[in-house]
């Protein structure tokens, strides 16, 4: 019953990033590093958004990313910083409480 109520008023985007994160998509959290230690998804990767540039180098652009931040204002900069950068496998999860909700329902 409960998972019928919760597919009831699942947003098109959750299940798309659901998918792809149970696809392996690299989880990208791109807040400072003191906010990543105040609370994380598990198995993210910190990458600043201020230093993102600086690390472009060090992704794979054949990889698939979710990237995501505290208020989902960092995670569309990144987005863009990516698709610039020549990344086409990017989705913004928004908010990293919403990408570890997720995360935790697998």
């Amino acid at each position: 019953m409960f998972d019928f109520i919760k597919n009831m008023f699942a947003s098109p985007v959750d299940e798309q990033l659901s998918g792809v994160i149970k696809n392996g998509a690299k989880l990208l959290d791109v807040r400072s590093p003191q906010e990543y230690a105040e609370g994380h998804v598990k198995g993210s990767i910190n990458i600043p958004v201020d230093r993102l540039a600086n690390h472009i180098n060090d992704l794979k652009k054949t990889d698939t990313f979710v990237v995501f931040c505290r208020s989902g204002n960092r995670s569309g900069m990144a987005k863009a910083i990516l698709t610039a950068k020549g990344f086409h496998n990017v989705f913004d999860g928004k908010t990293w409480n919403n990408v570890n909700n997720i995360v935790n329902s697998f």
